[in-house]
């Protein structure tokens, strides 16, 4: 406490900690009476139905193990929520303006003592939405908001609001707020969750309807994501059985970004989601997933929808090279199908089959177009049918040659890598790219040119290339399933048999896959985080996941890294579709400090005049630094400023650069004479990757290169002005003067 608090403060404080520590201790100690009693349930269930089958089993005993598992399923999934919410478990209080209303405890998990009373009530439930709707202006009946900061299970400190003065004059309040206590709270490594500050407007979105599609739009720092994860966390909790059944699949930019909200949803009690990045999106079907990401220039074009018909040209180009032909010889008579009568056979079985589905449609027709060939009085003479005509077709070695050449089993990644000839691109392409656009785009797949099916090995793809090889993926059809003919068993005095049973074959579960399985594995819920930045063929790669999914989508335009609007808005009617849908704009800026959000709000309203920006709840009273230095003066000025922030701010520092200047600004921090502790709060990140990221201070390196390097430009920019929560600093380089970013500021 502060030396100006007199005595009789400090004794309130100590006198309220006391009370809320009491509660808190109670809910423990019935924590762990009901963790012991559910091993209790485990040990028990364990005993009861064991099981040395010694003898054959009764159908009473199979139930019996039925009941085991499930007793002991139970047991284990409650001992794993105990567990896991034993820090912060109790976080809110409400008190009511009704004596007769007791008060009511607020929490991560529902605690109910031996008497099925309350003693915690789920943050979820409905009785606890009155913690986060009401205010001063609608009280809902609440007089005071009690949020508590606890470190386990020890109460250290109480932040208070008073929301009806008339009939609260008995109540203490204590500290600034909970909201302004935790803005000012250090930021690390990981996004930490806001439920015992989520503010009304945000509340709204967070218990919105699951139907349709759900869009929570607003600047940067208004709390999307950390809404949108807490909206899963709802989701979960009032529709568990859909929810649970289908699952919840999270989405987001980069790895750094998932690996920064990974925890936020286990410590709201939940673990049945899926995260993954956009770049790992199809390792269900492709079986690895990337992070790297193209320039600007390639990744637009591989993002737009141009590229579908460029991909179904090259799925109907047979692989092989060349004029092709096939010639087999029946009964003397040589028949010829030349390469015009192919492509017309490949082009008429493709329209209505799947590459890798095909090839029974393929020979048929082949053979149907080889006998239409063969005229009917020599079929007559030789006395041939067409079954015999057939089998004669089917067994030269020509033909199988010419079969396996001209419709082989295809790969996602084979298809692609054909992109990297800028003849077979020219083809494929030169009615909706134009030479420049080609050039770029066969140079973007260099690295795929000498790619070598069967291999294991896999070029090193671009996330913009998931997007394509998934609707290759969808495009051709998984390939057909082998049948494997089991060998067959010699005994020792050389009686062959085919086939040995036993009761654990009689056990095993036969039944065969589904040769259709495309791989692709789908949820209930699809919550898609930095919207703005899915281009349209990654909307095609997120609605095959989703085909029935409810949907939340996260965003705002103004930081777009996909610059074509008109393409993403389609992408987004074709997926809201005429179903239902509600729109949440988020407008209060919880991060950045209002001096910071007057130069970003600047910066991107000069380029983009319809940009959503927020207002900030709070200044810091220190004004970002705008520093010009020589391009070679660089590693000095950034030791300087890193080391005076490591003196300023608690928390996490951030150096935010363009992906070109990435390694060697990293080698110059590896190389600076820091302390330790400064060492560990450092991140370098390119603009991208600090998508949806948050630190307490950032140095902004080279912006212009920012604008330059990056799909986006300005609005990428933008991004990485506003990830700091205290102090932001920018480096222009060249000859010491400004950049041409900072004539928006004039």
């Amino acid at each position: 406490m502060s030396e100006e608090q007199s005595p009789s403060t400090n004794e309130i404080l100590a006198h309220e900690l006391a009370i809320e520590q009491a509660h808190v201790d109670k809910v423990y100690r019935y924590l762990a009476s009901a963790t012991e009693a559910a091993r209790q349930v485990q040990a028990e269930s364990r005993a009861k139905y064991q099981t040395d089958r010694a003898d054959w089993m009764r159908e009473e005993d199979s139930t019996a193990l039925f009941e085991r598992d499930a007793f002991a399923y139970q047991a284990a999934k409650r001992l794993a929520i105990l567990d896991a919410e034993h820090e912060g478990l109790v976080f809110g209080r409400l008190d009511f303006t009704d004596e007769n209303e007791d008060k009511r405890y607020i929490g991560r998990l529902g605690v109910r003592d031996e008497d099925y009373e309350p003693l915690v009530i789920d943050w979820r439930a409905p009785a606890a939405e009155a913690f986060y709707r009401a205010t001063a202006a609608d009280p809902m009946g609440v007089s005071r908001r009690r949020t508590l900061r606890c470190r386990d299970d020890l109460v250290v400190s109480i932040e208070d609001d008073l929301l009806d003065e008339e009939n609260s004059s008995n109540l203490p309040v204590i500290g600034e707020g909970a909201l302004m206590a935790a803005l000012k709270r250090a930021r690390g490594p990981r996004m930490r969750d806001i439920v015992a500050t989520i503010q009304a407007e945000q509340d709204m979105a967070i218990r919105a309807p699951y139907q349709g599609v759900t869009v929570i739009s607003g600047g940067p720092g208004t709390g999307k994501t950390v809404v949108a994860l807490h909206r899963a966390a709802f989701l979960l909790y009032t529709h568990r059985k859909r929810m649970e059944a289908g699952g919840v699949l999270v989405v987001g930019p980069t790895d750094l970004f998932m690996s920064y909200i990974e925890r936020v949803l286990p410590g709201l009690g939940e673990d049945s989601v899926t995260l993954k990045s956009v770049g790992e999106l199809a390792s269900d079907v492709l079986g690895f997933g990337t992070g790297r990401v193209d320039d600007a220039e390639a990744a637009m074009i591989k993002g737009s929808l141009r590229m579908l018909p460029v991909l179904r040209r090259a799925v109907f180009e047979p692989m092989t090279s060349g004029n092709i032909r096939l010639r087999v010889s029946v009964k003397g008579e040589i028949l010829t199908l030349e390469a015009g009568e192919l492509n017309t056979i490949r082009r008429a079985v493709l329209n209505s089959h799947k590459a890798n589905r095909a090839r029974p449609a393929a020979e048929k027709a082949l053979t149907d177009a080889l006998w239409a060939k063969l005229p009917t009085d020599i079929a007559a003479l030789l006395d041939l049918s067409r079954e015999v005509f057939d089998d004669i077709v089917t067994s030269q070695a020509s033909y199988a040659m010419f079969l396996n050449a001209w419709w082989p089993i295809l790969t996602p990644e084979a298809v692609l890598a054909r992109l990297a000839d800028p003849a077979l691109l020219r083809k494929f392409a030169h009615e909706v790219l134009d030479a420049d656009e080609r050039h770029v785009l066969a140079d973007s797949l260099d690295h795929a040119r000498d790619f070598i099916p069967g291999t294991g090995m896999h070029p090193d793809w671009s996330v913009a290339d998931i997007a394509l090889l998934d609707e290759l993926a969808a495009m051709i059809g998984p390939a057909p399933v082998e049948n494997e003919v089991d060998p067959a068993l010699y005994l020792e005095d050389g009686t062959e048999i085919a086939e040995l049973v036993t009761l654990a074959d009689q056990l095993t579960d036969t039944r065969e896959t589904d040769p259709d399985d495309d791989g692709v594995v789908t949820h209930a819920h699809v919550l898609v985080d930095e919207a703005q930045d899915i281009t349209p063929m990654q909307w095609r790669m997120l609605r095959r996941r989703g085909p029935q999914a409810s949907w939340t989508l996260v965003g705002d335009p103004a930081q777009s890294s996909y610059p074509n609007d008109d393409e993403t808005e389609r992408a987004m009617r074709d997926l809201i579709g005429r179903g239902s849908s509600r729109t949440f704009r988020l407008s209060t800026n919880y991060r950045s400090p209002a001096e910071i959000m007057d130069l970003a709000g600047k910066v991107i309203t000069s380029f983009y005049p319809d940009a959503d920006v927020p207002t900030s709840v709070r200044q810091t009273g220190v004004d970002p630094r705008l520093l010009s230095v020589p391009a070679d003066r660089l590693p000095e000025s950034l030791g300087r400023v890193v080391t005076e922030l490591g003196r300023q701010v608690e928390g996490s520092i951030a150096i935010i650069c363009a992906a070109g200047r990435f390694g060697s600004v990293r080698d110059t921090v590896a190389s600076m004479p820091l302390d330790d502790a400064v060492r560990a709060r450092l991140t370098v990140v390119t603009a991208l990757q600090a998508k949806g990221l948050e630190f307490d201070a950032a140095i902004v390196v080279a912006p212009d290169e920012i604008v330059d390097q990056t799909p986006g430009g300005m609005r990428v920019l933008y991004v990485a002005l506003t990830r700091p929560t205290q102090r932001l600093v920018t480096i222009d380089l060249g000859d010491g003067r400004p950049g041409a970013w900072r004539e928006s500021l004039e």
